[in-house]
């Protein structure tokens, strides 16, 4: 679910100082597009939404949504955007949220 070892790096590329910021920003950024797709997202603004959510999930990690995301993007830039399954994408990132935040319990999110 967490590639751990990306949070390592991510650690080491900031400094432990401002993992905690830097982490929660991602994770608020998260929050932010994934309750825009819980409305009725634009199909043309769907691919868009999963690329940037894929990029954020890859730098915090969450290898499981960062697949969704990727696979949600090509079925969305084929035509196939109906076809997404956002509710397992809404499930690998709050199962993903909940087990990051237990390891850091100090970061801030929303």
């Amino acid at each position: 679910m967490i590639d751990w070892q990306r949070i390592d790096e991510l650690q080491s590329e900031i400094g432990s100082e401002d993992f905690a910021e830097v982490a929660g920003l991602f994770l608020e950024e998260l929050d932010a597009v994934l309750d825009q797709l819980r409305g009725t997202p634009a199909p043309a603004d769907l691919a868009l939404k999963l690329h940037f959510l894929k990029g954020s999930a890859l730098n915090l990690g969450f290898a499981t949504m960062a697949t969704l995301c990727a696979q949600g993007e090509r079925m969305a830039t084929s035509g196939q955007g109906q076809d997404v399954r956002l509710d397992d994408l809404f499930s690998a990132h709050d199962t993903s949220r909940a087990e990051f935040l237990a390891r850091f319990s100090g970061i801030a999110a929303a």
